[in-house]
Protein backbone atom coordinates (compact mmCIF):
# COMPACT_ATOMS: atom_id res chain seq x y z
CA UNK A 1 0.00 0.00 0.00
CA UNK A 2 1.14 3.50 -0.97
CA UNK A 3 0.14 6.57 0.60
CA UNK A 4 1.15 10.22 -0.50
CA UNK A 5 0.76 12.76 1.87
CA UNK A 6 0.79 16.46 1.11
CA UNK A 7 0.17 19.37 3.42
CA UNK A 8 -0.65 23.26 3.50
CA UNK A 9 -1.36 24.38 0.29
CA UNK A 10 -2.70 27.41 1.10
CA UNK A 11 -4.98 27.97 -1.62
CA UNK A 12 -6.36 31.37 -2.77
CA UNK A 13 -9.03 32.71 -4.59
CA UNK A 14 -8.17 33.22 -8.21
CA UNK A 15 -5.94 35.30 -9.13
CA UNK A 16 -4.47 36.30 -5.26
CA UNK A 17 -1.66 35.42 -4.05
CA UNK A 18 -0.32 33.73 -1.41
CA UNK A 19 1.07 36.27 1.63
CA UNK A 20 1.72 38.64 -1.51
CA UNK A 21 4.84 36.67 -2.55
CA UNK A 22 3.23 33.95 -5.04
CA UNK A 23 0.38 31.78 -6.42
CA UNK A 24 -0.27 28.23 -4.05
CA UNK A 25 -2.37 26.72 -6.69
CA UNK A 26 -0.01 26.00 -9.60
CA UNK A 27 2.34 24.15 -7.02
CA UNK A 28 0.03 22.45 -5.40
CA UNK A 29 -1.24 21.52 -9.26
CA UNK A 30 1.95 20.52 -9.54
CA UNK A 31 2.39 18.15 -6.39
CA UNK A 32 -0.78 16.52 -7.10
CA UNK A 33 0.23 15.72 -10.77
CA UNK A 34 3.68 14.09 -9.38
CA UNK A 35 1.78 12.82 -6.35
CA UNK A 36 -0.42 10.95 -9.01
CA UNK A 37 2.70 9.34 -11.11
CA UNK A 38 3.10 6.80 -8.20
CA UNK A 39 -0.60 5.54 -8.39
CA UNK A 40 -1.07 5.71 -4.44
CA UNK A 41 -3.79 4.10 -2.71
CA UNK A 42 -4.61 7.13 -0.75
CA UNK A 43 -3.84 10.59 -0.38
CA UNK A 44 -3.77 12.20 2.55
CA UNK A 45 -3.91 16.29 2.78
CA UNK A 46 -3.15 17.23 6.33
CA UNK A 47 -4.52 20.81 7.05
CA UNK A 48 -4.12 24.32 5.77
CA UNK A 49 -5.77 23.41 2.35
CA UNK A 50 -6.96 26.89 1.83
CA UNK A 51 -5.53 30.42 3.19
CA UNK A 52 -8.19 32.11 4.34
CA UNK A 53 -11.13 29.42 4.65
CA UNK A 54 -13.29 31.06 1.95
CA UNK A 55 -15.81 29.06 -0.71
CA UNK A 56 -14.00 30.17 -4.32
CA UNK A 57 -10.52 28.60 -2.52
CA UNK A 58 -12.84 25.39 -1.55
CA UNK A 59 -14.28 25.51 -4.96
CA UNK A 60 -10.52 25.58 -6.25
CA UNK A 61 -9.73 22.89 -4.17
CA UNK A 62 -12.17 20.78 -5.62
CA UNK A 63 -11.55 21.18 -8.70
CA UNK A 64 -7.88 19.86 -8.38
CA UNK A 65 -8.84 17.37 -6.14
CA UNK A 66 -11.62 15.49 -8.34
CA UNK A 67 -8.82 14.48 -11.07
CA UNK A 68 -7.54 12.25 -8.73
CA UNK A 69 -7.47 8.37 -9.15
CA UNK A 70 -7.57 7.70 -5.50
CA UNK A 71 -9.21 8.43 -2.18
CA UNK A 72 -8.18 11.49 -0.48
CA UNK A 73 -8.54 12.07 3.02
CA UNK A 74 -8.38 15.97 4.44
CA UNK A 75 -8.12 17.22 7.49
CA UNK A 76 -8.47 20.99 8.35
CA UNK A 77 -5.84 23.04 9.51
CA UNK A 78 -5.90 26.39 11.66
CA UNK A 79 -6.28 28.68 8.14
CA UNK A 80 -9.34 26.65 7.44
CA UNK A 81 -13.06 27.39 8.25
CA UNK A 82 -14.28 24.13 9.66
CA UNK A 83 -17.81 24.80 8.04
CA UNK A 84 -16.32 26.25 4.71
CA UNK A 85 -14.78 23.03 4.48
CA UNK A 86 -17.34 20.84 5.11
CA UNK A 87 -19.46 22.37 2.68
CA UNK A 88 -16.95 23.24 -0.48
CA UNK A 89 -15.42 19.54 -0.39
CA UNK A 90 -18.66 17.60 0.41
CA UNK A 91 -19.24 17.21 -3.58
CA UNK A 92 -15.59 15.50 -3.91
CA UNK A 93 -16.41 12.03 -4.95
CA UNK A 94 -13.42 10.60 -3.87
CA UNK A 95 -13.29 12.60 -0.59
CA UNK A 96 -12.90 9.98 2.73
CA UNK A 97 -16.61 10.77 4.20
CA UNK A 98 -16.35 13.35 6.54
CA UNK A 99 -19.00 13.82 9.82
CA UNK A 100 -22.13 16.06 9.19
CA UNK A 101 -21.22 17.90 12.48
CA UNK A 102 -18.77 18.64 14.67
CA UNK A 103 -14.64 18.17 14.07
CA UNK A 104 -13.85 16.58 10.82
CA UNK A 105 -12.10 13.83 11.90
CA UNK A 106 -12.26 11.05 9.26
CA UNK A 107 -11.44 7.09 8.56
CA UNK A 108 -9.67 5.71 5.82
CA UNK A 109 -9.74 1.99 6.16
CA UNK A 110 -7.24 -0.58 4.76
CA UNK A 111 -4.48 -2.59 4.70
CA UNK A 112 -3.04 0.19 6.51
CA UNK A 113 -5.63 2.02 8.61
CA UNK A 114 -5.59 5.77 8.47
CA UNK A 115 -7.31 8.67 10.97
CA UNK A 116 -7.61 12.15 10.47
CA UNK A 117 -7.73 13.85 14.06
CA UNK A 118 -8.96 17.05 13.60
CA UNK A 119 -7.34 19.33 16.54
CA UNK A 120 -7.28 23.07 15.11
CA UNK A 121 -9.10 24.98 17.68
CA UNK A 122 -11.73 27.52 15.76
CA UNK A 123 -10.14 31.08 15.45
CA UNK A 124 -6.81 30.37 16.92
CA UNK A 125 -3.80 28.98 15.64
CA UNK A 126 -3.21 26.07 18.22
CA UNK A 127 -4.43 22.90 18.48
CA UNK A 128 -5.68 21.06 21.25
CA UNK A 129 -6.48 17.49 22.11
CA UNK A 130 -9.51 17.46 24.23
CA UNK A 131 -11.05 14.97 26.32
CA UNK A 132 -13.82 14.62 23.74
CA UNK A 133 -11.20 14.38 21.19
CA UNK A 134 -9.32 11.34 23.52
CA UNK A 135 -12.48 9.53 23.67
CA UNK A 136 -13.49 9.81 20.55
CA UNK A 137 -9.72 8.00 19.35
CA UNK A 138 -9.97 5.49 21.85
CA UNK A 139 -12.76 4.25 20.96
CA UNK A 140 -12.11 4.42 17.32
CA UNK A 141 -8.54 2.50 17.73
CA UNK A 142 -10.21 0.43 19.75
CA UNK A 143 -12.31 -1.09 17.16
CA UNK A 144 -9.73 -2.51 15.06
CA UNK A 145 -6.95 -2.81 17.12
CA UNK A 146 -4.83 -5.55 14.96
CA UNK A 147 -4.65 -2.97 12.06
CA UNK A 148 -1.91 -0.93 11.44
CA UNK A 149 -2.72 2.71 11.75
CA UNK A 150 -1.38 5.56 11.12
CA UNK A 151 -2.65 8.76 13.23
CA UNK A 152 -3.04 12.38 11.31
CA UNK A 153 -3.17 15.85 12.42
CA UNK A 154 -2.44 19.43 11.83
CA UNK A 155 -0.15 20.39 14.42
CA UNK A 156 2.09 18.08 15.75
CA UNK A 157 2.12 17.80 19.56
CA UNK A 158 5.35 18.26 19.94
CA UNK A 159 8.53 20.62 19.94
CA UNK A 160 10.20 21.26 16.69
CA UNK A 161 12.75 23.60 18.32
CA UNK A 162 11.55 26.84 15.90
CA UNK A 163 9.85 28.59 18.17
CA UNK A 164 7.47 30.49 15.98
CA UNK A 165 5.61 27.56 15.49
CA UNK A 166 6.01 25.95 18.49
CA UNK A 167 4.12 28.64 20.08
CA UNK A 168 1.15 26.98 18.11
CA UNK A 169 1.84 23.71 18.24
CA UNK A 170 -1.05 20.77 19.48
CA UNK A 171 -1.21 20.80 23.15
CA UNK A 172 -2.81 18.26 25.01
CA UNK A 173 0.10 15.91 24.16
CA UNK A 174 0.23 13.69 27.29
CA UNK A 175 -3.73 13.64 26.83
CA UNK A 176 -2.81 12.05 23.56
CA UNK A 177 0.44 9.72 24.62
CA UNK A 178 -1.82 8.37 27.39
CA UNK A 179 -4.42 7.08 24.87
CA UNK A 180 -1.90 5.85 22.38
CA UNK A 181 -0.15 4.11 24.83
CA UNK A 182 -3.11 1.72 24.80
CA UNK A 183 -3.04 1.41 20.74
CA UNK A 184 0.11 -0.26 19.69
CA UNK A 185 -0.86 -0.50 16.55
CA UNK A 186 -0.22 3.06 15.75
CA UNK A 187 3.07 2.84 13.99
CA UNK A 188 3.32 6.66 13.32
CA UNK A 189 2.17 10.02 13.85
CA UNK A 190 1.99 12.46 10.52
CA UNK A 191 1.31 16.22 10.92
CA UNK A 192 1.74 19.76 8.55
CA UNK A 193 1.91 22.95 10.36
CA UNK A 194 5.29 22.98 10.41
CA UNK A 195 6.13 24.06 6.39
CA UNK A 196 9.38 21.80 6.51
CA UNK A 197 9.73 18.43 6.91
CA UNK A 198 10.53 16.40 10.74
CA UNK A 199 11.11 14.08 12.35
CA UNK A 200 11.06 12.86 15.95
CA UNK A 201 9.45 10.59 18.43
CA UNK A 202 6.12 10.31 20.33
CA UNK A 203 4.64 8.17 22.58
CA UNK A 204 7.36 5.66 21.67
CA UNK A 205 6.35 5.58 17.79
CA UNK A 206 8.25 8.17 14.72
CA UNK A 207 6.43 11.16 14.30
CA UNK A 208 6.65 13.07 10.98
CA UNK A 209 5.68 16.65 9.66
CA UNK A 210 4.97 17.37 6.41
CA UNK A 211 6.76 19.77 4.15
CA UNK A 212 4.35 22.48 2.89
CA UNK A 213 3.15 22.94 -0.79
CA UNK A 214 3.29 26.65 -0.65
CA UNK A 215 6.52 28.77 1.20
CA UNK A 216 8.86 26.66 3.42
CA UNK A 217 9.45 27.87 7.23
CA UNK A 218 12.99 29.57 7.85
CA UNK A 219 14.44 26.89 10.47
CA UNK A 220 15.65 29.26 13.20
CA UNK A 221 16.43 27.33 16.13
CA UNK A 222 17.96 30.53 17.72
CA UNK A 223 15.62 31.79 21.31
CA UNK A 224 13.10 34.28 19.72
CA UNK A 225 14.40 34.31 16.10
CA UNK A 226 12.00 36.24 13.79
CA UNK A 227 9.60 34.45 11.82
CA UNK A 228 10.60 34.00 8.18
CA UNK A 229 10.04 31.51 4.90
CA UNK A 230 11.58 31.04 1.85
CA UNK A 231 10.19 30.10 -1.46
CA UNK A 232 11.51 26.50 -2.02
CA UNK A 233 10.51 23.73 -4.40
CA UNK A 234 7.26 22.03 -2.68
CA UNK A 235 7.55 18.47 -1.76
CA UNK A 236 5.78 15.66 -0.32
CA UNK A 237 5.60 12.35 1.42
CA UNK A 238 5.65 8.83 0.28
CA UNK A 239 4.80 6.30 2.77
CA UNK A 240 5.04 2.63 1.81
CA UNK A 241 3.55 -0.54 3.42
CA UNK A 242 5.09 -3.52 2.00
CA UNK A 243 6.22 -6.90 3.93
CA UNK A 244 4.95 -5.71 7.66
CA UNK A 245 7.00 -2.68 7.97
CA UNK A 246 6.35 1.00 6.62
CA UNK A 247 9.02 3.04 5.02
CA UNK A 248 8.50 6.88 4.53
CA UNK A 249 9.86 9.12 1.76
CA UNK A 250 11.06 12.46 1.42
CA UNK A 251 10.13 13.84 -2.38
CA UNK A 252 10.73 16.73 -4.20
CA UNK A 253 8.11 18.48 -6.58
CA UNK A 254 9.87 19.67 -9.99
CA UNK A 255 11.50 18.15 -12.75
CA UNK A 256 15.48 18.21 -12.64
CA UNK A 257 18.29 17.24 -14.22
CA UNK A 258 18.34 13.31 -14.47
CA UNK A 259 17.94 10.35 -14.41
CA UNK A 260 21.63 9.73 -14.58
CA UNK A 261 22.99 6.09 -15.11
CA UNK A 262 24.70 5.60 -11.41
CA UNK A 263 24.16 4.83 -8.54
Amino acid sequence: MLIAHLSDPHLCPPGALYQSVLDPAPRFARALAQASSFRPDLLILSGDLTEHGDAASYAHARDLLAALPCPVLAIPGNHDDREAFRAGLSGLPNLVPLPATGPLHAIAEGVVRVIGLDVTVPGDHRGQVTPDHAAWLDATLRSAPDTPTLLVMHQPPFVTGIGYVDAYRCFGDTLLAQVLSDHPQVIRLLAGHVHRFTLTSFAGRPALTAPATATSLALRLAPGAKPASFTEPPAMLLHLWRDGGLVSHLQAVGKFPGPHPFF
